[in-house]
């Protein structure tokens, strides 16, 4: 099923502001798209307004180009799994998956079979009778989809799902999903604050921050192509380093230390305009240049080494000023205090409007 939102918007009686501002959004049918921002940006609430939990403000939800906003949640063929499992501690796992089809006077045949089809999707045969208290998180989690599914909604709602499982289950369950979703090619919109999940999971992504969109595309765009500093400093870990200063004369010079990048050609040609402006450069941790001086090589002295198995991450100051991070192979030996050179990779500086702070 296809998602339209247009000029949507939500405020809560008794508030002053909009807790979501011109949020326009396509989602396509089969997609998985991810919702992803930080606590408190609307990504939930935008969920439960899809969801039918939430009321409109203003603008209009399409379903197939049928209008929702004012169609009840039970007659929006969408599924809803929540953060808390919200399973009932006093009924089996069978009949926690069952309950919404018998609420709905489905025959008991229909409502084994599709309980049974679930669980085997699901591998969770084997503790379909016992209650939510005697399984794992990561059990009980499954039983929350196989309640889902069971209905074969058109649209599944999944509300930071993993949130409440351990790092090793999250990843195992992030797999799991991404299988599920090419199984039943039912259209999925996750919310989450984890970009690892949205990078590694969806088809498309859409970043929220204060109730606004701020961009939305596939995840290689969120990585390679930033469209503003907010994004560029979300998406990615650690975090991109940005750099404040001006260009003049082909050459960017940063406020904070003696730091001077060239441009490669092609991006001088757009920064044309911003001669003699401030801008911000953006480069991501692992495209420096390390252990060779060059006449616009930088000294970083190592305050810290953050050692990550394959790689290590490298926190730094330049001339014992400016904040840096670096990525670099894990069998690099790098000692606290000591003084490194390091050169840009200029091929891959992102470029932005300090005042707007936009992709330039």
């Amino acid at each position: 099923m296809k998602v339209e939102l247009k000029n949507i918007g939500k405020k809560y009686e008794g508030r002053d502001e909009f807790t979501l501002r011109h949020i326009d959004l396509e989602i396509d049918d089969k997609d998985f798209c991810v919702i992803l921002g930080p606590s408190g940006c609307g990504k939930s609430t935008l969920l439960r307004m899809i969801a039918g939990l939430n009321s409109i403000t203003e603008g209009e939800l399409l379903f197939n180009d049928r209008l929702m906003n004012k169609v009840s949640p039970k007659d929006r063929d969408v599924s809803m799994v929540f953060q808390s499992y919200a399973l009932y501690p006093h009924m089996t796992c069978y009949d926690n998956m069952a309950f919404s089809l018998a609420m709905r006077k489905v025959s008991k045949k229909t409502i084994h079979d599709r309980v049974m089809e679930a669980a085997k999707v699901l591998q969770i045969e084997d503790y379909l009778y016992s209650k939510p208290s005697d399984i794992s998180g990561g059990q009980r989690q499954r039983v929350a989809l196989g309640r889902a599914m069971v209905r074969k909604p058109s649209v599944f709602l999944l509300d930071e799902p993993l949130s409440n499982l351990d790092a090793k289950l999250r990843e195992h369950m992030r797999i799991e999903l991404v299988r599920l979703h090419h199984q039943l090619e039912t259209t999925t919109i996750y919310v989450t604050h984890d970009q690892t999940e949205a990078m590694t999971m969806a088809t498309k992504i859409v970043l929220m921050n204060d109730g606004i969109i701020q961009q939305v595309g596939h995840p290689e765009e969120f990585y390679n192509k930033p469209e503003n500093i907010f994004v560029a400093k979300f998406i990615g870990s650690p975090t991109m380093n940005i750099f404040y200063g001006r260009y003049k004369d082909g050459q960017f010079i940063c406020d904070e230390c003696a730091m001077k990048i060239i441009p490669t050609k092609e991006d001088q040609k757009r920064l044309k305009a911003f001669d003699g402006k401030e801008i911000a450069v953006g480069i991501r941790s692992e495209r420096f240049i390390t252990e060779k001086k060059e006449e616009n090589s930088v000294e970083i002295r190592i305050e810290v080494v953050e050692m990550l198995g394959k790689e290590k991450v490298l926190y730094g100051k330049i001339e014992d000023k400016k904040d840096i991070i670096i990525t670099v192979p894990g069998y690099y030996e790098y000692k606290m205090n000591e003084k490194h050179f390091i050169t840009f990779d200029n091929q891959a500086l992102h470029f932005f409007d300090r005042e707007t702070e936009e992709r330039i």
